[in-house]
């Protein structure tokens, strides 16, 4: 093989390392977001008011699939039996006891201090009883927009299988 033949060789070999190289990393950052979006983060698309003001109908909401435990005032994408997303806050978790009183809401006893909600905090005619005990292992969730939310009062609590995550960041709206 002469000197000419072998430069050429040398420079294929750089350009297959190169390719080989470059499909790698693709293949690499793929499995990367994939995993990451499959098991670590998720996202719902806030559909209609219920939580207006914090969020917007059309906005994404991103959240994460890890959480240890739920707290009072924590946004939460819910997985409904009918297969819905909602996002929605939690206003109380195991053990608590929610009720509701000329419009505003209590948990264990005390007036709840909610800056966010927007609208009177109303029963629902044929939603569940009031005052209402939060079983050990499910949250009682409400939408900000109290007034046109379906939430915990229609439904009762959710389960810690229906949450699908806690929303950590959201985003402008699509059209």
């Amino acid at each position: 093989m002469n000197s000419m033949s072998k430069r050429l060789l040398g420079k294929y070999d750089g350009k297959k390392q190169k390719w080989l190289h470059d499909i790698i990393e693709i293949i690499i950052i793929f499995l990367v977001v994939f995993i990451l979006f499959h098991f670590i983060i998720g996202v719902s698309f806030v559909k209609g008011k219920s939580m207006y003001p914090t969020l917007h109908n059309n906005e994404i909401a991103f959240y994460t699939r890890i959480i240890p435990r739920f707290e009072q005032g924590d946004v939460l994408s819910v997985r409904m039996p009918s297969g819905e997303y909602y996002v929605k806050r939690v206003v109380a978790v195991g053990g608590d006891t929610v009720d509701i009183k000329q419009g505003k809401l209590y948990v264990n006893g005390e007036k709840m201090d909610e800056h966010y909600v927007n609208g009177e905090t109303e029963k629902k005619v044929g939603g569940v009883e009031f005052p209402y005990t939060v079983e050990e292992g499910k949250v009682f969730v409400m939408g900000d927009n109290r007034e046109e939310s379906m939430d915990s009062r229609d439904f009762g609590a959710v389960i810690r299988k229906q949450i699908k995550g806690k929303v950590w960041l959201y985003i402008g709206r699509i059209s």
